[in-house]
């Protein structure tokens, strides 16, 4: 399992008439593979909810989501999942397939929302328009 944290100020995904926001917190890009497991999704969701990736009043990056009271954003990306190794067209041999991949991410979103009660979703298998403002900036990755 691949995912990109951006600390955020605010993020907003769309698709169609379908809108889920956030003020400051995280946005997460998550990425599932074929070998990927509810193990490793419990795993990424406990370190997710609990980095200390929000600066302090002395700027130094010390506080996570439960000093912050963020909320966390978390979407389903496909192309986290793809091989960039041959070619110049990537590679998505190893990514998961729709079906099993749509319930790990429902567990794994799931995980995130019981480890923290301000999450939002993005809309599994469509076409979105993610929108945000990155504060730092800031971004992660996060393999497991």
């Amino acid at each position: 399992m691949r995912a990109v944290i951006q600390r955020v100020k605010r993020a907003e995904v769309r698709s169609g008439d379908q809108v889920a926001a956030i003020g400051p917190g995280l946005l997460v890009l998550a990425g599932l593979t074929k070998d990927d497991t509810e193990e490793q999704c419990r795993w990424v969701a406990a370190k997710i909810t609990a980095l200390r990736i929000f600066e302090d009043a002395e700027g130094r990056m010390n506080l996570s989501l439960q000093e912050t009271g963020g909320e966390i954003l978390v979407i389903s990306q496909f192309t986290l999942a793809g091989s960039l190794e041959r070619g110049r067209r990537p590679s998505f041999d190893g990514a998961m397939a729709p079906g099993p991949a749509r319930d790990l991410f429902g567990i794994f979103a799931g995980l995130l929302e019981a480890g923290w009660p301000r999450v939002k979703r993005g809309f599994f298998q469509e076409h979105m328009e993610v929108e945000l403002v990155n504060d730092g900036p800031a971004t992660f990755i996060l393999e497991r």
